[in-house]
């Protein structure tokens, strides 16, 4: 990955936005976009590798990259503290996939750093489609490479490639070698003391990517579809006790850049509605207040199915790039799910 062909400038869209129409809470925030190039999930700490001393003396392959994800963080916030960023009163660190694992793996981390800068802002989370869950694939502990290997092996090779660091309070819960296991939201948030806000959809494609699952560009089989109607419990299990959330039953990945993020509901809510509320609870905490009522910042859809919410983002057909309901990739597929087709008309 290289940000050698990156554009000079870039339009903030969706909670980027300094539109108040799109953007309605935050449009006049002080924002600062860090574009990812790292390729280690923002956990890197591994310098470039220094030239050879020798003319014609060979690097070995896999010490030709720097992976510094966690170190352009820290240094980003070195360079905006005597900006202005000492006299915020609200930090919101935000991540969308990669990113917003990033933002579990550095919140910590971050809000240190401003507390030795002087600082006495409060960090916050806002994580989009970063909640994964563990693969059902089988692991192979000899997995030769990372490309054929289950996501957890892959983020345990990368690891060690990316001389990778994780919150000190989750590392201490597992044996050396096990740390990948604190890039899984679900195992990581309880250990974290400053306050995260999850957004994610059941159904994320990515999580489907990684079974090999692609909604709208193949036929499915009967364990496919088994594995996707699972996930959507699964993933609400893993909800049922963080805080702050907003989950609806969609098929989609990623939502606080889009620029309709506002059209998506959960119970007639938005996103942005609901961290405005979260937003409000917490300033009325830290103010010894009691939080206003009527203003739910856990929402997370009950309805069973996929796309089941109407305010869903639309399905499209690979091939043909045609918009889909979930109703046509079923009738598309295999036999042995018909029966659906009755409990979503």
């Amino acid at each position: 990955m290289s940000s050698s062909g990156w554009p000079q400038t870039k339009r903030g869209t969706g909670i980027l936005s300094s539109c108040a129409e799109e953007n309605p809470h935050w449009h006049n925030a002080n924002i600062v976009f860090i574009p990812y190039c790292s390729s280690d999930v923002w956990s890197g700490t591994r310098p470039a590798p220094a030239p050879p001393q020798r003319p014609g003396q060979a690097r070995e392959r896999d010490r030709d990259y720097a992976f510094m994800g966690s170190m352009i963080i820290r240094e980003v916030i070195k360079d905006l503290a005597p900006k202005g960023m000492k006299q915020a009163k609200v930090v919101m660190l935000s991540g969308t996939s990669a990113g917003g694992i990033g933002v579990m793996l550095n919140i910590e981390r971050v809000a240190s750093q401003l507390s030795q800068l002087g600082a006495e802002a409060q960090v916050r989370g806002l994580v989009d489609s970063g909640w994964f869950l563990e693969s059902k694939r089988q692991r192979s502990p000899d997995c030769p490479e990372a490309i054929s290997c289950s996501p957890e092996d892959s983020i345990r090779i990368g690891l060690r490639m990316w001389n990778g660091v994780v919150p000190d309070r989750c590392r201490q819960l597992y044996r050396k070698g096990e740390e990948w296991q604190c890039f899984f939201g679900h195992k990581l948030y309880a250990t974290l003391s400053s306050p995260v806000f999850i957004v994610q959809w059941l159904f994320d494609e990515e999580q489907l990517k990684v079974e090999n699952i692609y909604m709208g560009g193949q036929s499915l089989s009967e364990e496919q579809w088994q594995y996707i109607q699972n996930l959507g419990n699964e993933v609400k299990n893993s909800l049922r006790h963080i805080t702050a959330a907003f989950a609806p039953s969609c098929l989609s990945h990623t939502v606080i850049t889009k620029s309709n993020w506002l059209s998506f509901q959960v119970r007639g809510i938005s996103l942005s509605r609901a961290l405005y509320c979260w937003d409000r609870s917490l300033e009325a905490t830290r103010n010894n207040r009691t939080p206003a009522k009527g203003c739910p910042f856990h929402l997370v859809d009950t309805c069973q199915w996929p796309q089941c919410n109407p305010t869903c983002p639309v399905l499209v057909d690979r091939s043909t790039q045609q918009e889909l309901t979930l109703l046509q990739i079923i009738i598309h597929n295999t036999t042995g799910i018909f029966v659906h087709v009755y409990v979503l008309l």
